[in-house]
């Protein structure tokens, strides 16, 4: 079983092409023959929610901090080239999948590389998620709950509404959202179900952007914020390296491959996909631009790594303190209902990993049950005892993000299995493997110096 559908069948993963078809929709067809028939296609408008809920999670907060870092500028400009290179790195993974029939990416990686080229992508789809996901629960715990982990106490809304309880700790808060909201939105099997949640998260990250906008348009025209700078400063070898730093943060804003198998297979016309992800990433990159301009904007040099702390303060305009908590309760709900989607890939790719030649999980309700809770278990332990991992998820976002999103998609392209690439193709792949590697690299070693150094200093 491959990765984002990986249609099923009950004999070993070579054999898998022979026995696929590219119209396989992602449930397989099961004893309620009758339901499955009545499915006719996802719409386009579903779709494109759905691959726009995939990429737009716990990034958008985080980019502000990036464009104070390389400039607004460099930053915007980086986050346009980011988006081209997205798109084209799906390109290259729908032409070879549609030209092979393939309807999964970790089928794609086996057909090309074999066993360990499936493996490889689904190990780092499985780290990646499972990392961005404890990501959320802890942002969800820290904004519902509060948190003390720089040092300084910052309240939670239900802390700030009715003070400190044990109900409103975050070990409660997570375990109910845990049981009243992802236990429910994880228990569907076809992404398409998910495509009106999609849409109102899609709409929460756009609330976030109006009133971000909204507040900044008003402290600009009284005067009170400052113009913030066009160009990073630079003023040794270690602020060049430093900014390298922001290069995993913009990668992992925009990977969603791990899901675009999946939304074309639930699609009637396959020629839609291509337009779906153009306006998907159109969309999301008016929201990075927007959200980071804005911010940025808003809160200056003193913006910080999650944005979403910044409007724990007083943003100098009148309700002041009821726009904060509109803009955190509507990013904790956007998060919430990013989780679901996220959670699909890494439940296919674990069960890939661990039953390859079982039958699609879809179609084993125990086995789908056993993994689905033993995720969520080890998700929610982890967002309790891990107080902050920030730096593991840059760690991530250079590694594994960084594979799925434009290594892997390069190699399949250099190797042509389909005989589907131009010379454009395989110029534009070894660009994006040298920049990858290069960037990323330097990225990790900054990182690195940076907890080192940290280390030394406590």
């Amino acid at each position: 079983m491959g990765l984002g559908n990986g249609s099923s069948s009950d004999v070993p993963f070579a054999s898998h092409k022979a026995m696929q078809d590219e119209t396989t929709p992602l449930l397989p067809i099961k004893a309620e023959e009758d339901a499955v028939q009545e499915f006719n296609g996802a719409s386009f408008s579903g779709a494109v929610f759905n691959l726009s809920t995939t990429i737009v999670g716990a990034g958008i907060m985080a980019l502000p901090a990036s464009i104070k870092m390389l400039g607004l500028i460099p930053g915007i400009l980086m986050i346009v080239l980011v988006a081209l290179l997205t798109e084209a790195s799906i390109d290259m993974l729908v032409r070879c999948s549609h030209q092979g029939k393939i309807t999964s990416y970790g089928w794609l990686m086996g057909d090309t590389f074999g066993q360990w080229g499936r493996i490889a992508l689904q190990v780092s789809v499985v780290i990646n998620n499972i990392g961005v996901l404890i990501v959320y629960m802890i942002i969800i715990g820290d904004v519902l709950s509060g948190t003390s982990t720089t040092g300084v106490h910052h309240s939670g809304i239900f802390e700030g509404w009715f003070g400190p309880h044990a109900w409103n700790s975050c070990p409660v808060v997570l375990l109910a959202t845990t049981l009243l909201v992802f236990a429910p939105l994880v228990s569907f099997k076809r992404l398409d179900s998910l495509r009106y949640t999609s849409a109102l998260s899609v709409a929460l990250a756009v609330v976030f952007v109006v009133i971000t906008a909204g507040v900044a348009i008003v402290r600009l025209v009284e005067g009170t914020v400052e113009i913030p700078k066009l160009f990073p400063e630079i003023d040794g070898i270690s602020s060049v390296w430093k900014l390298f730093t922001a290069v995993p943060v913009l990668v992992t804003a925009y990977i969603c491959h791990y899901n675009v198998h999946s939304i074309d297979n639930e699609l009637e016309d396959k020629t839609q996909i291509k337009p779906i992800v153009q306006t998907s990433l159109g969309l999301c990159s008016s929201v990075y631009i927007a959200t980071s301009f804005f911010a940025y904007l808003l809160f200056g040099e003193a913006t910080l790594a999650d944005v979403l702390a910044n409007f724990d303060s007083d943003l100098r305009i009148p309700f002041s303190s009821v726009f904060n908590d509109i803009v955190r309760v509507s990013y904790v709900v956007h998060i919430m209902l990013v989780f679901p989607i996220v959670f699909f890939a890494l439940r296919l790719n674990l069960d890939g990993l661990l039953f390859p030649t079982a039958r699609h999980i879809s179609r084993d309700n125990r086995r789908f049950t056993i993994i689905t809770v033993s995720l969520l278990a080890v998700i929610y332990i982890a967002a309790i005892f891990i107080p902050s991992i920030w730096d593991a998820f840059q760690f991530t976002g250079a590694t594994a993000a960084v594979l799925i999103g434009f290594i892997f998609p390069a190699m399949i392209i250099l190797r042509d299995p389909y005989g589907v690439s131009t010379k454009h193709d395989k110029v534009l792949a070894v660009t994006m493997i040298v920049l990858a590697v290069v960037s990323n690299s330097v990225a990790l070693y900054s990182d690195t110096l940076n907890i080192f150094y940290r280390k030394q200093e406590a």
